[in-house]
C-alpha cells in the first residue's frame, strides 16, 4: 500500500500538480503586488488632488483636446470626471476654483458624439443628472463635448478646443 502511494507521487502527474499549485501561488502573489501598486498610485493621486464621495479627482497641469484629455485620464487609471449629482458638482467646482484661482474651464467625461442631443458619459452610459448653464446645450452637431465652467455649470463645446480637465478615480 505504501509503495503504491510513493510510486504515484513520483509520477509525472504528481509533479504537474505541484507545478500547478506553485503557478497558482505565483499568479496570486502577482495579483496582490499589482493591486498594491494600483492602491499606491491611487493614494498618490488622492494626495495631489482631492478626495470626496468615494472618488479622487486630479486637475490636469496643462490643456488638451477632449479626446487627448480622455486618453490621458485612462492612461492614469481613471476617466474624465463625471459629476453624478449636485454634491459632486459642488466638489468639482470648489476644487477647480481652489486649484485655478483665476478661473478655468474643465472638460467633463460627457458628450453626444454618437447620438446628437443624447448626452452620455465617456463609457457610453446614459446620464441621470445634468447641470446645464442657461441656453445650453446649444451647439448642435458642431459642439459634441461638455466642459465645466467655474460656476459648476455645463456647456457644450467643440471637442478640438484645448482645455484643462479633471480626471476621476474610483476608490475601491
Amino acid at each position: 500500500m505504501l509503495w503504491t502511494g510513493v510510486f504515484l507521487c513520483a509520477s509525472l502527474s504528481c509533479k504537474n500538480t505541484e507545478k500547478d499549485d506553485l503557478k497558482t501561488q505565483i499568479d496570486k502573489l502577482w495579483r496582490e503586488v499589482n493591486a498594491l501598486k494600483e492602491m499606491q498610485a491611487l493614494q498618490s493621486v488622492c494626495l495631489r488632488g482631492t478626495k470626496a464621495h468615494k472618488k479622487c479627482y486630479l486637475i490636469s497641469e496643462g490643456t488638451k483636446h477632449f479626446h487627448e484629455a480622455n486618453e490621458d485620464c485612462i492612461a492614469k487609471g481613471g476617466t474624465l470626471a463625471i459629476p453624478r449629482n449636485s454634491d459632486e458638482t459642488n466638489t468639482l467646482r470648489d476644487y477647480g476654483k481652489n486649484s485655478m484661482p483665476g478661473g478655468s474651464e474643465f472638460w467633463l467625461g460627457v458628450n453626444d458624439m454618437v447620438n446628437e442631443g443624447k448626452f452620455v458619459d465617456v463609457n457610453g452610459m446614459a446620464l441621470q443628472y445634468f447641470n446645464w448653464d442657461q441656453a445650453q446645450p446649444n451647439g448642435g452637431k458642431r459642439e459634441n463635448c461638455v466642459f465645466f465652467s467655474t460656476q459648476g455649470k455645463w456647456v457644450d463645446e467643440v471637442c478640438r478646443t484645448a482645455k484643462r480637465y479633471i480626471c476621476e478615480f474610483l476608490i475601491p
